[in-house]
């Protein structure tokens, strides 16, 4: 292990599905491969097959990648999501008080920023520099216009820290190239970095570089229902992928790939045009298609490539696994619920028991995985799936191993008593529904 203390970019996807990437089964697009850069990452780091995030919807996810704990602690991450409607909300968002990983990073001597989406409340109550990060250049809220930079009630959502920024571009190269110039600063200085790099994409709207002509089309619904299709959103996650190349082509050429430790995820499963196989649901389901995501990380100084781990893990591991490689320490009244990882960077064929739990409010969901086996509750229904055999969840194991459901039933159930309820005013917010397109 280097006594070096690594600089950190966590980079997170929104709504990208788990097959997206070619490093992950993905197909090519019309125009090629469709993430040349993230697959070569891949390729001379570590590939994770059993990643999973802590929600199938973006706020929630949010709140336990900044603080490494279960989000249910939170009574903002109880929304599912934020809506852009909450603006003036002051209990919806994630409080200042409470410790994060940039603030614990800063406090152990870190720069910090956060490049891009926030979706964790809105100023004054809340905000990213109230909560750990130095700097902060993006939208607040959940979605925006690529071109216009406006959320779904038509106001204008791009900052920098507590001032709005009006700037030119597609929502995507600005981010990527802000990282860019971060990555160059940095490197004039002493003190080692933690950058959030939180992209948009492949979020709706359904627009690549080339499609400013549609964003006047989308300014009254930027769900796009009558839109999109999938060379399109390949577009755009090739457009991401792009970014995050001009981001290490910066490291190497400043002499800092190699004690960089680069995360890349995505916040929960796909949505529309994503490609989930061969895992069944998306966004907003607790069904593997909903929540497994692509993990990747890539740090030269301490994972050798081509690596690839079976390790089951979740969103807040990877918070507690960078907190851990920069030899920062948590709040003793703040207990981390996420495990540390380094072990495993350090060994891909070091593995330990992980299960994990999840919740929501929408339809009634609720999950555990343990071993092999997953407990899955969806509308009322309960469901036993052996994962690595069945990972389509379509062979419900439920009547042939009763024993085995009712145990992971009573051990969710007692992992929910050490959770705060689920508030009676919690909302769920869905942008469409059978009406607007047909189910599988």
């Amino acid at each position: 292990m280097p006594s070096k203390r690594p600089n950190v970019i966590f980079i997170v996807a929104d709504d990208l599905g788990y097959a997206d990437l070619g490093c992950y089964g993905g197909r090519d697009a019309v125009f090629g491969k469709v993430s040349p850069v993230l697959d070569g990452l891949a390729a001379s780091g570590m590939r994770f097959t059993q990643g999973y995030a802590n929600s199938p919807v973006c706020s929630p996810t949010r709140f336990a990648l900044i603080t490494a704990r279960y989000q249910y602690r939170l009574r903002g991450a109880a929304e599912e999501p934020i809506r852009s409607g909450n603006r003036s909300n002051t209990v919806l968002g994630m409080p200042p008080e409470h410790p994060t990983v940039p603030s614990l990073l800063k406090a152990a001597g870190y720069r910090t920023a956060l490049v891009g989406k926030w979706h964790l409340g809105y100023p004054p109550a809340f905000g990213p520099q109230r909560s750990g990060y130095d700097e902060f250049f993006g939208p607040m809220a959940g979605g925006v216009d690529y071109f216009t930079h406006c959320d779904s009630r038509g106001t204008h959502d791009l900052w920098f820290g507590e001032e709005e920024k009006h700037e030119e571009g597609y929502l995507t190269d600005l981010l990527s190239k802000r990282a860019v110039d971060y990555v160059e600063r940095m490197a004039q200085e002493s003190a080692p970095f933690f950058l959030s790099l939180h992209y948009t994409a492949p979020h709706w709207p359904w627009e690549t570089r080339d499609d400013a002509s549609v964003a006047p089309t989308v300014k009254d619904n930027l769900f796009h229902l009558d839109g999109g299709n999938i060379h399109t959103y390949r577009r755009m996650i090739h457009h991401m992928d792009e970014g995050i190349g001009w981001i290490m082509e910066a490291l190497r050429r400043n002499g800092m790939a190699d004690d960089t430790l680069l995360i890349f995820t995505s916040d929960n499963g796909g949505e529309r045009f994503s490609d989930n196989w061969p895992l069944v649901g998306g966004k907003m389901d607790l069904t593997e298609g909903g929540i497994r995501v692509p993990y990747i990380a890539h740090w030269p100084a301490v994972i050798g490539g081509g690596q690839v781990s079976a390790q089951h893990c979740l969103t807040m591991d990877w918070s507690a696994t960078v907190l851990d490689a920069c030899g920062a320490q948590a709040d003793p009244a703040y207990a981390l619920d996420g495990v540390s990882l380094l072990p495993v960077l350090r060994d891909a064929s070091h593995e330990f028991a992980r299960t994990m739990h999840w919740r929501m409010n929408h339809r009634g969901q609720r999950a555990l995985r343990d071993g092999h086996w997953k407990y899955l509750r969806v509308d009322g229904h309960d469901y036993l799936f052996d994962i690595p055999a069945d990972e389509r969840e379509r062979a419900n194991l439920a009547g042939r191993d009763p024993g085995r459901l009712a145990a992971m039933r009573d051990a969710w159930e007692a992992w929910n008593e050490t959770m705060p309820p689920i508030p009676a005013d919690a909302t769920v917010s869905l942008g469409y529904s059978v009406k607007d397109m047909p189910q599988r």
